[in-house]
């Protein structure tokens, strides 16, 4: 069988995200109201939501090393799929609270045990068409999902009288469709490390079949613990969207029912920024995330402001600055680190953004609290800091 052309391999991944994005993000936007309605409090869905993206990036420390030693690049990625398409539709059906809370965690878990191994998969194919470009595609066709789920949970929930089983079962359709073309994909590329051996091949890393163990200890190289650093700093100064919107809200800029909106007109950008960066590393390197620090750093001057069109802009710039760290952060990483070892790396790095970004979360919500102005100024100073660290990470590459 000939091999599929990388490019049809990165749309049809992108295929399979979009569809999954669909299922997941469909139903994130009602997990709050869900489990407030089987009676939980809001410190049970702050617990339960804070417990799942922690399992969600945390866990890939493991699931990363997991990946690159067992080499079962595809079993990974299709059990943790297959773990977030099952559970999501549960959630409409189980009627208590416990379990409910069991499968919101459970969702999240199968996105730790797929993640490494499917940008793992990705990157093989990106070495043909363009790190940048094949990883800005497939995040452009992943924001759809996450636009078109919630949008469809919401249609189903207005139509239904709020009845969440319904409106959790529609999406069981994608999540099908998510399997079938996984096996599907799989038949087709069962090793999707030929694209890059074809394209830029490793001298010191034989072919080695994914259905063969592999063992690699060797050290991640020196060049991507700097861009780590890097990655943390400017993500540990990043204004999260919870923020924003609570800004939005207490100050009486948008009513409650248009931040969902707003939210999804950042997705749009976020989409538009994937691909115009991607384009633009293919071209230029990894200098061109320099634009990373100076987004982060203008999101709160505008959006914190008490003006209505200008806060809006701000959070269409978060939206921006959220394009690149999804696509071309990732496809850096995949420059940086050779292929026996990239799982390993996605893990880390994903455990390294996590840790940032509740760092981040922390810190712009107590400074809101405290002083805008404050916060302002130190989130500007930390992405001076990511600047210099930018900096750094290119000359050791």
């Amino acid at each position: 069988m000939t091999l599929m052309r990388p490019w049809r391999f990165v749309v049809w991944f992108g295929t399979v995200s979009l569809l999954a994005d669909f299922v997941y993000e469909g139903a994130r936007s009602v997990t709050g109201p869900l489990l407030a309605s089987l009676g939980a409090s809001a410190l049970v869905v702050g617990v339960v939501t804070g417990a799942g993206e922690a399992a969600a990036l945390g866990l890939r420390l493991v699931s990363g090393p997991l990946a690159d030693r067992t080499r079962r690049f595809w079993g990974l990625a299709i059990a943790g799929y297959a773990l977030t398409v099952v559970s999501v539709p549960l959630l409409g059906v189980v009627g208590t609270l416990w379990a409910a809370c069991v499968l919101v965690i459970a969702e999240r878990v199968g996105k730790a045990v797929r993640s490494p191994a499917k940008d793992t998969l990705l990157s093989h194919a990106t070495a043909a068409t363009g790190r940048g470009r094949g990883f800005a595609v497939h995040e452009a066709m992943d924001q759809v999902g996450a636009l078109v789920g919630p949008l469809v949970v919401a249609g189903v929930l207005a139509l239904t009288g709020g009845d969440y089983g319904p409106a959790l079962g529609v999406l069981a359709l994608p999540g099908v469709a998510v399997l079938v073309l996984l096996v599907w994909l799989r038949s087709r590329v069962p090793n999707p490390r030929s694209y890059e051996e074809e394209h830029t091949p490793y001298e010191h890393e034989p072919a080695i079949p994914e259905s063969a163990p592999a063992s690699d200890s060797r050290p991640l190289p020196r060049a991507f613990w700097t861009y780590a650093a890097f990655t943390a700093t400017t993500t540990a100064g990043f204004t999260t969207f919870g923020v924003l919107s609570y800004h939005l809200v207490e100050r009486h800029l948008l009513a409650t029912a248009w931040v969902p909106v707003l939210y999804a007109a950042a997705m749009a950008v976020d989409a538009l920024a994937a691909l115009a960066t991607g384009w633009l590393y293919d071209r230029h390197g990894a200098r061109v995330l320099v634009v990373l620090p100076v987004l982060a750093a203008v999101v709160p001057a505008l959006a914190f402001t008490r003006t209505v069109g200008v806060a809006v802009a701000g959070s269409l710039v978060w939206g921006a600055a959220m394009g690149i760290q999804e696509s071309t952060l990732r496809a850096t990483v995949a420059d940086l680190v050779p292929p026996g070892r990239r799982a390993t790396a996605y893990g880390v790095f994903a455990g390294v953004v996590g840790a940032a970004s509740l760092v981040g979360g922390a810190l712009t919500g107590a400074l809101y609290g405290t002083s805008i102005p404050a916060l302002i100024a130190v989130v500007a100073g930390v992405q001076v800091l990511a600047l210099v660290l930018l900096g750094v990470s290119a000359r050791a590459a």
